[in-house]
């Protein structure tokens, strides 16, 4: 399951500035900002305790810029378990201090270390232990697992009464611990014990470094409940620990197996893929190689080539290949700690966004999100440049309008390469935009990669929906769209789609309106309009809308030229029953929503 992104609450201009500055410090991390008060941000909320209360129960990572206070009665009602509560941290709007609130169990210290840091100056830790050591005993390093948090207690007592613990390293480079300077004595109870073994009730504090590396395999389509199951079953009988497993390994053909990922999913660990060659490598030190397995894949062992590859040149295969049905598993265990995002490659993911027209406002959190997590962001100049803050610290790959398969196979590769990629659209990414073009792609089959991808589309607020709010509301009743754009669509067959939607007395959107060589084709859509509905039918001329400059023009549909219109218009055009009224200062198009004709039709007594 995906853990819930750190949020970064920003209240004013200056503390939007520096939370954007910490978005580079703190990975996947997303800046909400206060409305009417701050500009720019992925997301925006105009309530702060409220927001910040949501958030926290919802188990985000919290950063405040502001007040300390603010985030103490925000959350005090709602402090309820220390180990379980996710890390607040409240950041002064000038830089100046930095201080961790809560969760000095689940992180927030060492975040709050990382943050001031950045800032140049010294995190104000108040955690007694943090403080005497540098270290907390129930917080250690990404990877590690703490099996019984409730058994700090007596080993931070002790610690903190100068006595001694006991330390038992079974298994990991436990550095963190013997390197700082903890009074270490072999026969002192309580202890810390460091295992990869599963313990049963026990006095001692006990901590899972990641050792482990789980090599899989499985039939296509395999249940993942079956390999769940099969692997669960291997760690109970040989006696490990779920918590000492670094990460789940494959190879490369299975990155998009579903039984594989969930497996990471509900292990908490990451998912890695190697090739076949890599694979074929670890041969020498396989229990049980297989030339049937050579045949299919090209390696003479998957499960226990993969666990041996994560593991390390030194791992040792403490777990041979055990078989369900239709999968298979083996687990090797490192000399060291296994640093999963070091080894093989993690499934690459692209998502598909939709930025919606222009301002952040409109921008969706699903869509904030997918582009906080991405390493990569590929799209068209202008819209990179419409992210703002978001982009920064990313790896931009731009290209001119007209490239459109150029950007979406660029954003394929990048994504096959195991890096996280967000395919950047303005407006809805499915509506004249890229999300078509990238499954078209896939369905072609130019690159075997990209069925392997995990793909998603998030949408965005399109051209049409924010033009109609803009307005007023002419989509009340039946609508469509049509582009008068002939690059891809020939022109007769445009104009048999505009005169079929005149008929039908659809209210209609146009996009791709007009360009430097095409010009004529908005009057003749105007033309064939005319013949369907009256002279005085409302039209919105919409351009650049959310952005600078932005633009609302209502006329009639006999004044409709193409010098009127640009490429950065939507021109959205009236059914028959579409009105355009004045009330005090405001001019308002809407459509009725149909029932003008039923109660006619009762007035009349027909």
């Amino acid at each position: 399951m995906t853990a819930a992104p750190p949020v970064i609450l920003a209240v004013t201009e200056p503390g939007a500035a520096l939370a954007r500055r910490l978005q580079g410090v703190i990975p996947g991390a997303l800046v909400h900002g206060r409305v009417g008060r701050v500009a720019q941000a992925d997301d925006f909320f105009d309530e702060t305790t409220g927001h910040a209360a949501r958030l926290f129960q919802a188990g985000h990572p919290l950063i405040g810029i502001f007040a300390s206070g603010i985030l103490i009665r925000a959350l005090a009602p709602l402090l309820a378990d220390k180990v379980a509560e996710p890390p607040v941290i409240s950041v002064a709007e000038d830089g100046s201090a930095v201080v961790p609130l809560l969760g000095g169990h689940s992180g927030a210290n060492v975040l709050a270390r990382e943050i001031a840091k950045a800032l140049g100056i010294s995190a104000a830790v108040t955690t007694t232990g943090d403080l005497r050591h540098g270290i907390g005993v129930d917080d250690p390093p990404a990877g590690w697992m703490v099996a019984n948090r409730k058994k700090s207690l007596p080993v931070a007592a002790a610690l903190l009464a100068g006595d001694p613990v006991r330390l038992d390293v079974q298994a990991g480079d436990a550095s963190w611990l013997t390197d700082a300077g903890l009074p270490i004595d072999p026969s002192a109870q309580p202890g810390i014990l460091v295992t990869d073994r599963a313990q049963g009730d026990t006095d001692d504090l006990v901590l899972h470094p990641p050792v482990l590396a789980i090599g899989v395999g499985c039939e296509r389509d395999a249940d993942p409940s079956e390999l769940r199951d099969l692997v669960t079953e291997t760690l109970a009988k040989h006696g490990l620990a779920p918590g000492a497993v670094a990460c789940v390994a494959s190879i490369d053909v299975k990155m998009d197996e579903a039984a594989v990922n969930d497996l990471g999913d509900v292990l908490g660990v990451p998912v890695r893929f190697f090739d076949a060659a890599a694979l074929e490598a670890e041969t020498p030190r396989l229990a049980n190689p297989s030339d049937v397995v050579f045949q299919e894949v090209g390696c003479h062992g998957v499960a226990e080539g993969a666990a041996l590859a994560a593991g390390g040149p030194d791992a040792e295969l403490i777990v041979e290949k055990s078989k369900s049905k239709r999968a298979t598993c083996a687990v090797a265990r490192a000399s060291g700690n296994i640093d999963a995002s070091a080894v093989g490659r993690a499934r690459g993911r692209l998502t598909v966004v939709g930025t919606g027209p222009g301002t952040p406002l409109w921008r969706t959190p699903a869509v904030s999100r997918a582009v906080a997590e991405a390493t990569d962001l590929v799209g068209y100049g202008l819209y990179l440049d419409l992210l703002g803050p978001a982009a920064e610290g990313k790896a931009l790959h731009s290209s001119d309008l007209s490239e459109e398969e150029a950007r979406a196979r660029k954003a394929l590769d990048l994504a096959a390469e195991g890096k996280q990629v967000a395919l950047v659209c303005s407006g809805d990414p499915g509506v004249y935009a890229l999300a078509t073009l990238v499954v078209e792609l896939i369905d072609r089959g130019d690159d075997p990669r990209w069925n392997r991808l995990a793909v998603t589309i998030e949408p965005g607020v399109s051209a049409l929906q924010a033009a109609a709010a803009r307005a007023g509301a002419p989509l009340g009743h039946d609508f469509c769209a049509v582009s008068l754009s002939d690059l891809l669509t020939p022109w007769e067959v445009i104009e048999k789609r505009l005169r079929a939607a005149a008929e039908g007395d659809f209210v209609m959107a146009l996009y791709n309106p007009v360009s430097k060589r095409r010009r004529w084709q908005l009057e003749k859509a105007r033309d064939i309009l005319l013949a369907h509905r009256p002279q005085e039918t409302p039209v919105i001329l919409a351009r650049n809308l959310g952005r600078d400059g932005e633009r609302i023009q209502i006329i009639d549909l006999k004044d409709l030229t193409a010098d009127m219109v640009d490429m950065l218009t939507l021109v959205m055009i009236g059914s028959s029953d579409t009105r355009a009224i004045t009330r005090g200062t405001r001019r308002w198009v809407y459509t009725p929503r149909g029932y003008a004709g039923k109660m006619q039709k009762q007035e009349t007594g027909t």
